[in-house]
């Protein structure tokens, strides 16, 4: 018997190929698809994470622009609660009670002249 010859038939079986040589072959039509299926799928997952990491960050946004308002909601009442404390109406009677001063009369007021320097 020949080697490399099936018995009784005169064709020859192809000697085994060196294993390198398997894995440099050329996708074939299945591997093709295989490819672009795996490919749409990542691209599929890519954009449906954008688009969830995008509403994410939205909210987030929300969220501080609420925050913000309320802190300058919070700022105008304070100011507001400044200015009505720093009144004289307010300040008249504190300063009486607690430090014993009062309004002068026109007996109590002394007025000092400037006198000009002279260089």
């Amino acid at each position: 018997m020949a080697k490399g010859r099936i018995a009784g038939r005169g064709a020859s079986v192809p000697a085994a190929a060196p294993r390198g040589a398997a894995a440099r072959r050329a996708p074939r039509g299945r591997a093709w698809v295989a490819l672009v299926l795996v490919g749409f799928f990542l691209l599929g997952a890519g954009v449906i994470w954008r688009r969830a990491e995008g509403h994410r960050q939205a909210q987030a946004l929300r969220a501080l622009e609420e925050r913000r308002t309320q802190l300058e909601a919070q700022r105008a009442q304070l100011e507001s609660e400044i200015r009505d404390l720093t009144s004289r109406a307010k300040l008249g009677p504190v300063a009486e009670g607690k430090l014993h001063m009062h309004v002068p009369n026109d007996t109590e007021l002394v007025i000092l002249r400037r006198t000009p320097r002279t260089p």
